[in-house]
């Protein structure tokens, strides 16, 4: 079995004082190139992956076989992975994947949000649960009694794209520093109701309508607005660190921001806009002497993927014969 995730831009949290009753609320996006994920039974455990990767996998595999009883005999490689703690979503990208496919292979009927929670998904927002079932925008209605809500998800235009910048600085939060900031955030609630104005009459009204430059203008202030949240504990609306990439993303895309704690940043931009921006930023990098990635973020309206090794194969088998002359 092949599964083959997104990943996810996080463009920020609505209202951390969960002034109405709900905390957090969070809008994001789904992106290409997230895991890509071999599994099959086995007599025992054999985990081919590095790192936090492998632990993600642990964790997973115990956490479904204390829920479920599916065992731990599992044959688990990931063949393309997310950076870890960039700001891109890989926990949560890896760990619905061995949770996915464990319940795929034991013939579970099961909801993405149910394995999400017996995962421990979704504490703070759920835009990478929901990012990983359908893709597209996905707007989540907040934390009370369980995995946040979806209320809204929207295809993303496939003409836009995202530059997407990953500098080699430090890492942002993991999940055990983030979880007394999260606890403690008390955020701003008049921040709090302008992000909720922005996003009602002014960036989903532009992505229905496909209007690059308004929901570009939107986003922008709606990071800004969620720095106010976050500027005790990242020294103002963005990290201090990126401000530089952000100079030069507000220059050259419609609208820019930080993904969740960074350091990876982004521009929306127009898709056929990308390779010649991509050289530019990489210029602008090497000038200011910034070690770092840049690519397309291209949209991806569609979820994770699930292949059975057969129909693969069979796909496989069809692609290369079709490729003789």
């Amino acid at each position: 079995m092949i599964i083959r995730t997104p990943r996810r831009l996080h463009m920020g949290l609505i209202d951390p004082s969960g002034s109405l009753g709900r905390r957090f609320g969070s809008l994001g996006v789904a992106i290409e190139g997230g895991y890509e994920v071999r599994m099959i039974p086995s007599e025992s455990i054999e985990i081919k992956a590095e790192g936090e990767d492998r632990e993600t996998i642990l964790e997973a595999l115990n956490a479904m076989n204390g829920s479920f009883e599916t065992g731990t005999g599992y044959s688990i490689e990931v063949r393309r992975g997310i950076p870890r703690h960039v700001g891109l979503g890989s926990t949560t990208q890896l760990s619905l994947a061995v949770g996915t496919g464990i319940a795929k292979l034991n013939g579970l009927n099961v909801t993405i949000e149910e394995i999400a929670r017996v995962l421990g998904r979704g504490k703070n927002s759920g835009v990478g649960i929901h990012a990983f079932r359908l893709g597209g925008f996905v707007l989540d209605g907040g934390v009370r009694n369980g995995i946040p809500p979806l209320i809204v998800r929207h295809e993303f235009p496939e003409e836009w794209a995202f530059l997407i910048i990953i500098p080699e600085f430090r890492p942002g939060f993991d999940e055990v520093e983030e979880k007394p900031v999260m606890a403690s955030l008390g955020g701003n609630p008049q921040a709090a109701r302008e992000i909720s104005h922005v996003i009602l009459l002014g960036l989903l009204p532009a992505l229905v309508e496909s209007n690059i430059r308004d929901f570009g203008k939107s986003l922008t202030r709606i990071q800004e607005l969620v720095g106010s949240h976050f500027s005790g504990y990242q020294g103002g609306e963005f990290r201090e660190d990126v401000g530089i990439l952000l100079d030069f993303l507000r220059e050259r895309s419609y609208g820019y921001g930080q993904s969740s704690w960074g350091p990876t940043v982004y521009g929306l931009i127009l898709r056929d806009e990308g390779e010649r921006l991509v050289e530019e930023a990489q210029d602008y990098m090497n000038d200011h002497g910034i070690r770092g990635t840049v690519e397309i973020g291209v949209p991806r309206n569609r979820g994770a993927e699930i292949i059975q090794e057969n129909a693969f194969l069979e796909r496989l088998i069809k692609s290369v014969g079709s490729g003789r002359g």
